[in-house]
Parts: structure tokens; C-alpha cells; sequence
């Protein structure tokens, strides 16, 4: 299928629609009451800081709505303005966050539900509008979208799409795009389905493990069985592997996309030569700008001398996972939670370790003075934040 002839006269359609509807100032207030804190604005401008009682809060200083995310909630509000009477769908959560999806599913706004076959868009009519979230929607999703004849809503980051353009231009080259992600991530899903040809790694082990296949070749069975889920139909290690184009999620933590780059530019240097390494070898920087400065901001703060660590945001979100784990790897106590009711008391929390389940910890707040690192993922709003500051003040009172 030609993936761009498609998606070119998709936007090329009446029924679909990539901005807003021009009720920007009417959403403007729902947007700045459900999202925005002044508590927060507070600690901004007092260099990220807040002393209350025995309680300091530093504050990463840059977390939070990214503009990709807020952009798709305010025009998935839009949406609904436009069309108040009209049945909406979201082909999955608008963003990774539970207090925004509900915040649509209170709008009347549903989601395609996931079965083991995959989404039902079997419920979706002709006249209904579809929005496509932040993260994406996969070329055969708005396929079955566009051919129902309903109206399309995308509202798909840029820094996703232009992801999608750089496997593009894998595919020019015939090249495999080697993605950095999570195979069964919506935006990997996406990403994956512009391809023609394309294999995707979790982590830099997973890379090595190609790269040590692309030098010294490997067991072919057990190559397919390890990445079984994660690429493309007659995917074969043996002859794909030739010319390769590196891509990623945006949320993925960007040091470790950077080193998969690195090894995969060095791996195919060590193959084919210097001279031949821009024949086999694609690399464009597709790192989200957002996704960085969170991560370069808490670099900093897990620096400095905390007590503990608070990372709020949706426990499906890539990028707030990442935060926790950088948290994690300075050995500072932390805490993964997606909303303050998380917080039960002074002695009790409800919280997601990293790669395990939810769970409760006791004992989690220290008595006497703190100094507590709080940062959040780009789908969580600043409201949910101050929330959680908010009750740690109250537990700590």
C-alpha cells in the first residue's frame, strides 16, 4: 500500500479535519478550570520551589502538558462543540491520562473498545465523528475510518508525524526501519503500520542482540521467536537486516534512543565500511523536544539532595514511566501515582513500582522536614499536580 498516496488524499477529504473548529476562546475557560493550578503557577515563579510547614516541594522545571498534548485536548473540546449533537469516538484514551479521559467520557465522548481481535470499529456509523489521539492512529485504522465515510478528527502530535515521515523515507531506500519502542504502544502501532519493512527494540539490550546478529549471525529461529510480536509480516533477519533507518517512540528516554543510533551507525560502519555506511545505514533525529526537556529537567532534580520522589501520570504513560525510572536509578525513594487519591495517608500510598504492579506502600512519608521532588508526565495536568501537593501538605499539617 502507498502509505503517503493515502494519507494525502485523506487530508485531502471534506470529512477530515486537522485543526480546530474556531472555538478556541469557548474552550479556552473549560481548559484553563480543568487543567490549570495556580499553586503551580506559584511555584514556577518562586524558581520551583515551596515551603509549607516541614514540607520543601522542588518542582522539575519543565514537566507536564507538552504542547502536543494540549493541543489534541482542546481540540477534542472543539470537537464536541462543533458537533453537540453528533456521536463522537476517540479510537483509544486521547492522551494517557485518566482524569482527562474522564473529563470526555463525562462530554459523552466514547472510546472503540479493545477486544482480543483488536478495536470494534463495528460501532462506528457513517455520520459519527471520530477523533484520532495524540499518539496516532495506524494507517489500516483510518482506512476502515475513512471508508465508513464518518467524519475524522486528527489530532496526532507533529513530532509523531514527523516520525512517520522519516519511515517514509526508509522506505524510499528500502530500508527496514528499526524502531525504538514499544511494540504494543499505540504510537509504535502507528509508526510501525507506515512501514514496509520494520523491526522494533524495547531497549539497548534488544539492540545489541541485533546488532551482535547483523556482525556474526545467529540462530534465525530464535532471532523470529525473541522479537515474535515486534516486526513486519515475512520479516527476515537474514536478508532485512542489509540496509537499515533508525526511527522512534517519542517517549522513549532519549539517551537510550541516542545510544541505539550510535551502536546501529557503528554496527554497520564495522559491516560495510566507511564509504558504504550512508548506503546501508538512515539515522534522523525524531526525539521529541518535550519529551527531552522533561527528561533533561529531571536529570537536575534527581541531583540535588531529595528525600523522596513523586512522578505523577498515567501508569500506560511511556514517557512518565521513563521520568520513575531515572528517579529509580538514583537510588531516591519514589513514588509513581496517577492521581492524589493515590495518596491514602501519612503511612499508606498506592503506588506503581517500576515493572511491577500497583501496590501499597507503608511507612512511604518521613517524619519531620522533607524535601520532595515532584515532577509529571506530558499528559498530566497541572491541576492533578497541585492536587497531590495539596494533600501531601494536608498529611503532613
Amino acid at each position: 500500500m502507498d502509505t503517503k498516496a493515502f494519507k494525502r488524499s485523506l487530508q485531502q477529504s471534506e470529512n477530515y479535519h486537522r485543526k480546530g473548529f474556531g472555538h478556541e476562546a469557548e474552550v479556552a475557560g473549560v481548559m484553563q478550570s480543568a487543567y490549570q493550578s495556580s499553586l503551580i503557577q506559584q511555584i514556577r515563579e518562586n524558581n520551583y520551589t515551596l515551603k509549607r510547614g516541614d514540607v520543601t516541594i522542588r518542582l522539575a522545571q519543565a514537566f507536564g502538558f507538552c504542547w502536543g498534548v494540549e493541543r489534541a485536548v482542546a481540540i477534542a473540546y472543539e470537537t464536541r462543540q462543533h458537533f453537540p449533537t453528533e456521536r463522537l469516538w476517540i479510537t483509544n484514551e486521547i492522551i494517557h491520562n485518566p482524569s482527562v479521559n474522564q473529563h470526555l467520557l463525562d462530554l459523552q465522548v466514547k472510546f472503540i473498545e479493545v477486544t482480543k481481535n483488536g478495536k470494534d470499529f463495528s460501532v462506528v456509523d457513517r455520520d459519527d465523528v471520530v477523533i484520532l489521539p495524540a499518539f496516532g492512529a495506524s494507517v489500516q485504522e483510518m482506512q476502515i475510518l475513512n471508508d465508513k465515510g464518518c467524519k475524522i478528527v486528527d489530532t496526532t502530535c507533529p513530532w509523531v508525524s514527523k516520525v512517520w515521515n522519516t519511515v517514509e523515507k526508509h522506505k524510499k531506500r528500502d530500508c527496514t526501519s528499526i524502531i525504538h519502542g514499544k511494540y504494543n504502544h499505540e504510537e509504535t502501532v502507528a509508526t510501525s503500520s507506515f512501514a514496509n519493512k520494520y523491526l522494533i527494540v524495547l531497549n539497548l539490550r534488544e539492540a545489541e542482540y541485533v546488532s551482535n546478529y547483523i556482525l556474526n549471525g545467529g540462530n534465525r529461529e530464535e532471532f523470529l521467536a525473541k522479537f515474535s510480536k515486534a516486526y513486519s509480516a515475512d520479516f527476515d533477519p537474514d536478508r532485512d537486516l542489509e540496509y537499515i533507518g533508525i526511527a522512534n517512540q517519542t517517549t522513549m528516554l532519549k539517551s537510550e534512543t541516542e545510544q541505539i543510533g550510535k551502536l546501529f551507525e557503528k554496527t554497520m560502519m564495522r559491516k560495510y565500511g566507511p564509504d558504504q555506511l550512508n548506503e546501508h545505514f538512515q539515522s534522523f533525529n525524531t526525539i521529541c523536544d518535550a519529551t527531552q526537556e522533561r527528561q533533561d529537567a529531571m536529570i537536575s532534580l534527581v541531583e540535588e539532595k531529595l528525600d523522596l520522589m513523586l512522578v505523577i501520570g498515567g501508569f500506560n504513560s511511556s514517557n512518565t514511566t521513563h521520568l520513575q525510572e531515572m528517579a529509580v536509578e538514583h537510588k531516591i525513594p519514589s513514588y509513581h501515582i496517577d492521581s492524589a487519591e493515590r495518596i491514602l495517608s501519612e503511612n499508606r500510598i498506592e503506588h506503581k513500582p517500576l515493572g511491577g504492579d500497583l501496590t501499597i506502600a507503608k511507612g512511604w512519608l518521613p517524619p519531620g522536614e522533607i524535601i520532595l521532588g515532584v515532577t509529571s508526565g506530558a499528559s498530566t495536568p497541572d491541576k492533578v499536580v497541585e492536587d497531590a501537593i495539596e494533600r501531601i501538605f494536608e498529611m503532613k499539617a
